[in-house]
Formats: C-alpha cells, sequence, structure tokens
C-alpha cells in the first residue's frame, strides 16, 4: 500500500474543520468516501474536497463497510455506539482511524481489542495532547529520573463552550442553545447530554499516562448530581472526579465537566508530583507553567516556556489543528499502514485511556465504589476470564 483510501463517517465540526481538510492535504491519503445519516452535512463536506468528484457518499454505515472503495475508515463520530461502530469496521476488514473516547462500554472496549488482533487491522485513537511539546519534555524528564518516582498526577478537562453543542435537530444537524430550545421542539439531545461527562478523559488520560509509562489498575468516581446547577435544562452533572492507582502505584486525580464556564483557553490543566520535583502547567494566562527539581538547589518553581506547540514540528503540522497536534495522531495513523510502525496509540494504549474513565462513571452509579481495571495486553490474565464471555 502507497496510499490510504479513507472514508470519513460523521461530518460534523471535527470532520469538517480539521479531518476532512487535513486528510486532503497530507500525503499518503486519499479521501474516497463520506458518510453521515444526516444526508444534509453530504454537501457541505463534498465542498470542502478539491476532488469531490472521486469521492462517494453514503447515507448507511453497512453500506459503506461493504464497498471495496475504502482501506480504512476515520470515525469522528459522537455517539454512544462509536465503540461497536469502530469494531465493526475491524471485523469488516477495515483499518480504523477514531476520535476520542475509544468507546463507552467495557464490552466493545473487548470488542475492539479482538476485532483488531483477530483482523489483523489497525486501530488507532486520534487523541492528539500526547503529541504536545510539553508532554514530549515531561516524558523525558520523567524518564531521566529528574523528578524521582512519580507518587501524584492530576488533569483535568473543565470544559465550557456555551450551551449550543447540547440539543441538535435530527434532520439537519443544526445545533441549538439553551436559550433556542423553545422555538425549536424538533431538537434532540446530542451524546453530551447521554454520556458521563468522565468519559470525555482521554485527553488527560492518554498525555498523562504516557509521561509516566504506565496504565491504571484501580478507579473511584464521585461527581455532583445531574442535572446541571449551572444549566438546569441540561441533564448532566456539572463535574465528576475519578481517583485511580496505576500499576506502578501511582495516584491520579482527573475530573471532568461542561456546563460551568471557565476562562477561555484555559480548559486543561495537567500535574506530576514525584519524589525529586514537581512539573505544573500554567492555572491562568498571568503565569507560565512551573519546574521544580530538588536535586538543583531551586528555593521556588522556575517558569519555564512550555507549550502545546512543538519546537521541531515539520511544515505540514503548521496548518493542523490544536496547534498543530492533529498533525501528528494522522501521522501516527498514516505510518501504522504504510511503513507497518506500530502505532504510538494502538488499540491497547486506546483502551487504557477509555476503560478506566468508563468504570469511574460506573463507580459513581455503584456509590462510589472502588473498581478494578482490566488489562487489555495479552496474556495469562486473558484465560482466566477478564475478557467477557460475549467478546471471546
Amino acid at each position: 500500500m502507497d496510499q490510504i483510501r479513507i472514508g470519513i463517517v460523521g461530518l460534523g465540526h471535527r470532520a469538517r474543520g480539521e479531518w476532512i481538510p487535513q486528510l486532503c492535504r497530507l500525503a499518503g491519503f486519499r479521501l474516497t468516501a463520506l458518510c453521515d445519516r444526516i444526508t444534509a452535512l453530504h454537501e457541505p463536506a463534498l465542498a470542502l474536497i478539491p476532488y469531490r468528484q472521486d469521492v462517494r457518499a453514503f447515507r448507511a454505515y453497512d453500506d459503506l463497510l461493504a464497498w471495496d472503495g475504502i482501506d480504512a475508515v476515520a470515525l469522528c463520530v459522537r455517539s454512544l455506539d462509536q465503540g461497536a461502530m469502530a469494531a465493526q469496521a475491524l471485523e469488516a476488514g477495515k483499518h480504523v482511524h477514531a476520535e476520542v473516547p475509544a468507546s463507552h462500554s467495557l464490552a466493545d472496549c473487548w470488542r475492539i481489542v479482538l476485532a483488531s488482533e483477530r483482523s489483523d487491522r489497525v486501530y488507532h485513537l486520534g487523541e492528539q495532547v500526547r503529541y504536545a511539546g510539553f508532554v514530549e519534555a515531561w516524558h523525558n524528564l520523567v524518564a531521566a529520573g529528574r523528578v524521582g518516582r512519580v507518587v501524584y498526577v492530576e488533569g483535568q478537562y473543565i470544559g465550557y463552550y456555551g450551551t449550543t453543542q447540547f440539543s441538535q435537530d435530527p434532520s439537519t444537524g443544526a445545533f441549538y442553545s439553551v436559550e433556542e430550545l423553545a422555538a425549536h421542539p424538533e431538537a434532540r439531545p446530542t451524546v453530551l447530554q447521554t454520556m458521563p461527562p468522565i468519559h470525555y478523559l482521554p485527553h488527560e488520560l492518554s498525555p498523562l499516562l504516557k509521561v509516566i509509562d504506565d496504565r491504571v489498575v484501580q478507579v473511584v468516581g464521585m461527581g455532583t448530581d445531574a442535572p446541571s446547577w449551572n444549566h438546569p435544562e441540561i441533564n448532566q452533572p456539572d463535574l465528576q472526579v475519578a481517583l485511580m492507582k496505576t500499576a506502578k502505584g501511582s495516584v491520579m486525580r482527573l475530573a471532568c465537566g461542561f456546563t460551568c464556564p471557565v476562562p477561555h483557553g484555559l480548559h486543561h490543566w495537567y500535574h506530576i508530583h514525584g519524589t525529586r520535583g514537581r512539573l505544573e502547567m500554567e492555572r491562568s494566562g498571568l503565569e507560565k507553567p512551573k519546574l521544580w527539581l530538588a536535586d538543583e538547589q531551586m528555593h521556588q518553581p522556575a517558569a519555564v516556556d512550555w507549550r502545546w506547540q512543538r519546537t521541531d514540528a515539520p511544515r505540514e503540522a503548521a496548518a493542523a489543528g490544536h496547534l498543530g497536534t492533529d498533525y501528528y495522531a494522522h501521522a501516527s495513523f498514516r505510518e501504522a499502514l504504510l511503513s507497518g510502525k506500530t502505532p504510538e496509540l494502538d488499540v491497547y494504549r486506546a483502551m487504557e485511556t477509555a476503560a478506566p474513565a468508563i468504570l469511574a462513571a460506573e463507580s459513581i452509579e455503584r456509590g462510589s465504589i472502588p473498581l478494578a481495571v482490566p488489562d487489555f495486553r495479552p496474556g495469562p490474565h486473558r484465560a482466566r476470564g477478564q475478557a467477557p464471555v460475549e467478546a471471546a
């Protein structure tokens, strides 16, 4: 294979704003198909493709997977079924490049893993924060032992983009804010009103687990009550929090919520505390990220100019979203298919960003009890029944 024929599934703002332009621009990809059950979104998506006459549009996902004109699917959907859709594509012999989160159920996590193993097809999660410049710098500092043994890790995604992503017209794809709902009775709740907020932790778990080279083995969750206190029209808790224990013994505190205002651009925050040092991203635009190393005669943390942008970014990354990090997610998938290189966020690491969040939500539902996180990697534990019977 010298070119990846890929079909994009889900034609919302992420697909039209980033995935379609990038996959048309990057060498090694050839966009051959689009798919969305909302046919009104087909034309706006086709209009973005310079060679649109060569692109086939599908309404039904099954029809796309049955077509022999694609090698891979790019899943840009927001649905509680997105894990099952990924597994279905692998079972149909297609490679998968998926938006976050990888799955909303443990059963679908196992189905994806087993389908990828059995089909010998690549599953790749397009989580981009793990490629940020500060993540690479932190990973190198931790790997070199500069901060000692990692004791405590924090990450949070307190995102607020207004209320327009919570209700949608299923015929046109138009979104409506809480204030507009009275005039649009056709609007229906989106996945953001049915998905526990804590499920959307890949942008924290993916980079932080990369930094500490670890995986989560136990989780307990707690959250505020639904509906939202800030927007009672939204049937979601304002915040959910998870405490996690890793295989190496570190403790993690991770939080997620989407209905309380925060200053623009300060949705994400990360912190690493080790036995010999601390790493921390800025909490506001009035400060810089901070570094403190006990062995370097530092009396106070020093300001460091760590950013999401990478100083070694190639020219191709300049036009990519999320300050260039989206490029690396696409490039990793491309190299996996064209060069046979194991992607950085392969099927096992991808599930390690999904399962702890899924179980955090389950813990909340069950009265905040601790729950064990399964190990998806091949080994004797699989024979002992960690994989559910229905996925085996």
